[in-house]
Parts: structure tokens; sequence; C-alpha cells
């Protein structure tokens, strides 16, 4: 049920209709299967049984499909849009832990991690920017909405700091820690998953320590 939520949320976020974001999920799933060379426009339309001129008006390109492939992922990392008036002390910490539980939880999958570790494998060439893409359409993305949630908290005088993006850094940090690099470096996710509902509270609960309005 998570899954199908996330998928919804992701094509949400990246403007798109429920059919393209499945037509984005099994490209991802190529990508994870046959990495890079398995994605070529012939192989997803194949796998996502529509044209391939349907993937070139929606999507473009390849890049534009790679690019949209990794705004529909970040986009599975839910953030809830909450007006300064309707913010508790409760109801922001729910909000910040349930972001943290999917962040963590997208950031597992086989799907991001395959992104990741390609992306490291380009790093070295000149040109290669699935790296830049990662960051514009990724990460740069899930910050702005959590940031606008931090602002919210801010205006609600629930929270202190002096730039968003920079108490949002905090908060990544805490959440992520070193579980992402375990993971790329080949830790089984499996075996981490029992960590992650008590790592997304404490990592709230640490930064509501150092950014709570009430200290």
């Amino acid at each position: 049920m998570q899954a199908i939520e996330q998928g919804r949320a992701g094509a949400a976020a990246a403007g798109l209709t429920e059919r393209q974001g499945a037509v984005l999920e099994r490209a991802l799933g190529l990508l994870v299967e046959g990495g890079e060379r398995a994605l070529t426009t012939a192989g997803v339309a194949r796998a996502a049984n529509c044209s391939k001129e349907s993937l070139y008006k929606w999507f473009g390109d390849r890049d534009g499909l790679i690019a949209a492939m990794i705004t529909y992922q970040a986009g599975k990392v839910r953030t809830v849009e909450a007006s300064a008036g309707a913010l508790t002390a409760e109801t922001l910490r729910a909000h910040l832990v349930a972001f943290a539980v999917d962040l963590i939880d997208v950031l597992s999958g086989d799907v991001s991690l395959a992104l990741n570790r390609l992306a490291i494998g380009q790093a070295s060439r000149e040109g290669a920017g699935l790296g830049r893409l990662l960051q514009e359409r990724g990460r740069r993305q899930i910050g702005k909405r959590a940031a606008a949630l931090l602002e919210a908290g801010r205006k609600a005088k629930l929270l202190a700091f002096d730039r968003a993006d920079e108490a949002y850094g905090t908060l990544y940090g805490l959440i992520v820690s070193d579980m992402h690099l375990r993971m790329l470096l080949g830790e089984d996710a499996a075996a981490l998953r029992k960590e992650f509902s008590p790592r997304a509270e404490k990592a709230v609960d640490a930064f509501l320590t150092l950014h709570g309005a009430k200290r």
C-alpha cells in the first residue's frame, strides 16, 4: 500500500498522470534489472506496453526520460503542505517523522541505490550528467519541499533557525547519517530496515532539540 501511495505521490510531484508514472516505474525497474544499457526507448516501450511515440511525446529524448525518472522517484518522498496556523508541536513532529520514514524508505530502495551507484560510476567521466540530475531533480527538489514545511514551523514559532536550507541539511544528516553509504557499499538494506522507524523518530527528536523554538 505504501509503495502505491508513494508512486502516486511521485507522479503528482512530477506533474504526471498515473499512466505516465506507471511507465516511469517500469523504466526504473529496467534500470535496476539491467543497468543503463537496458534503458532504451524501445525497451521501455515494450516493458511498459506503450509506443515509442508516446514516450517521446511525454518525456522527449532519453535524457528527458532519465530526468523524469529522477523527478518521479524523488516525489515518492512525501511532504505535507501545512500552513503555519494549522501546525502544533505534535502535528509538526508527526509530519517530520513521516517525511523521515519516507526518505529512508526511498533511499534504501533498489531504484535509488541503482541510480546513485550508476552516478558514482560515471563521476570520473567528462560530461557525465547523471550526478547533476540526481542533485537538481532529486535531492534539491526534496529539500525545497521539506524546507517549506520547516518554514511553516518557524512561522508558527515552533522552530528557530536562520536559514531553512541549512536547517534541512541538519535534518537530512540526522536522518540519513552513514546509512546510505553503508547500503551503497553493499550492506543488506533488508537487515537495516528494522532500524528505519526508530532512526526516523530519533533523528526528528534530535532535530527538534537543536531547532525547537522552546529549548
